[in-house]
């Protein structure tokens, strides 16, 4: 990947795509890089499709529009698939990344992507783990693992932070708990 990462996030309301894409970006920033982290919420309705946007890079980013070409596309839901094009603009040298309990290989042929591919069942986790379908930072422990794009400690600082002021301490350790769990059993092909 070069110096300039653009992920494009896709999820349902309420998974916490909006806060992972913010988490990420704010991540960046303990790392002295550049970042956005921009949602794009259409309805703004519980369940409905909707994406955000994070860019982060060593150098000042000065594009301040979606990310129509993106490295990574993040999938926090992938009953999307048919529902909305997720490989999209998505660069033939990407990573797609994908919440689902099916292998990647399955996913490369459901999606048609030819690029990288890696699956986690982040629902089975957050279920686990959280009490419900909140897979936000599950995917970013995934995503940690997948692309090395900020580095797995100042993702755990910074959702240690951020939910740690407005949640309580085991909620919070329970999210951290999600988030190591994703990052130790993301698959890919």
């Amino acid at each position: 990947m070069g110096d300039l990462i653009e992920i494009r996030w896709h999820g349902r309301g309420g998974q916490g795509v909006v806060t992972a894409s913010k988490l990420l970006a704010e991540a960046a920033l303990e790392e002295d890089k550049y970042f956005q982290g921009l949602p794009d919420y259409g309805a703004e309705r519980m369940g409905a499709p909707i994406r955000a946007f994070t860019r982060i890079s060593s150098k000042p980013i000065v594009s301040y529009c979606q990310v129509t070409e993106p490295d990574v596309v993040v999938v926090l839901d992938s009953t999307l698939f048919g529902v909305v094009d997720l490989t999209e603009g998505l660069k033939k040298d990407g990573i797609l990344l994908i919440n689902s309990s099916a292998s990647p290989g399955v996913l490369r042929s459901q999606s048609g992507y030819k690029g990288k591919v890696y699956s986690v069942d982040a629902t089975a986790i957050s279920m686990e783990l959280l009490g419900r379908n909140l897979p936000n930072t599950p995917m970013l422990g995934a995503l940690a693992r997948v692309t090395c794009i900020v580095s797995k400690e100042s993702l755990a600082r910074e959702i240690r932070s951020k939910l740690g002021a407005t949640m309580k301490g085991e909620i919070v350790a329970a999210n951290i708990s999600a988030f190591e769990k994703a990052y130790a059993s993301v698959q890919g092909d």
